[in-house]
């Protein structure tokens, strides 16, 4: 029995709220559980210099944890004067994944800079941040006059892990902080499988747990997807 009570294969209680902020082309407030992330977009019209006379578009993604979003306060990034290796990481996760649901032709020479601030962290956010992004940015693209529709695909994102010899989805904090097999699983609507992170933290794993990860992970996106299109459909 996992400790939240629920089943192996279930995901926590997940909500989005659309148009959360009022600035911002496009925005959701995601939550996972106790986990809570606000994702915001914004369109610019400039680009990366290595795209300069490309006629492509970019899109990347900020990510920061607010000081008492953890159990113990964490120390604000800029004060330190420069980024963690976890943030660098996350953020070029979550714009990789963006990517994979844009044609960046369709952009022309614009970015659209995501900006994913976790208010509430109790595991997940990485793919919490995902899901909400997802949704803000097909709400900024859809208030903005594009002559061919840049958005292809919905991508979503869902953890997977090995907890006490038991594969299980969506892990808070208690079961991510005593797993032996920890896993990100990151997918467009058309099935395909955008990116796999998977580590063995205090244990190894066979490739059929691999497989029925993939499994738990794919039957959890599939319910997120159905509430990005309700959202985005409107």
């Amino acid at each position: 029995m996992r400790n939240s009570g629920r089943a192996n294969d279930e995901l926590r209680k997940v909500e989005m709220i659309p148009d959360y902020l009022e600035h911002a082309e496009g925005s959701c407030l995601v939550s996972f559980g106790k986990t809570k992330v606000l994702c915001a977009a914004t369109i610019e019209d400039k680009i990366p210099f290595f795209l300069k006379g490309s006629g492509q578009g970019w899109i990347s993604a900020e990510y920061s944890l607010l000081p008492r979003s953890t159990q113990t306060r964490t120390e604000r990034e800029v004060v330190k004067g420069r980024q963690s290796g976890r943030t660098h990481e996350i953020q070029r996760l979550i714009g990789r994944s963006l990517r994979a649901a844009i044609d960046l032709s369709a952009l022309g020479e614009r970015q659209i800079k995501i900006d994913c601030d976790v208010i509430q962290a109790d595991g997940g956010t990485r793919t919490a941040s995902i899901c909400g992004a997802c949704v803000a940015l097909g709400l900024a693209i859809k208030k903005t006059k594009f002559r061919q529709n840049p958005f292809r695909n919905l991508v979503a994102a869902v953890s997977c892990g090995i907890v006490s010899g038991e594969i299980v989805t969506d892990l808070d904090y208690i079961e991510d902080s005593r797993a032996e097999v920890d896993a990100n699983f990151v997918m467009i609507d058309t099935g395909d499988i955008v990116e796999v992170q998977a580590t063995g933290e205090n244990g190894v794993f066979r490739d059929c747990q691999l497989t029925e990860m993939i499994n738990y992970a794919r039957n959890g996106i599939n319910q997120i997807f159905e509430m990005q299109k309700s959202i985005l459909l409107k």
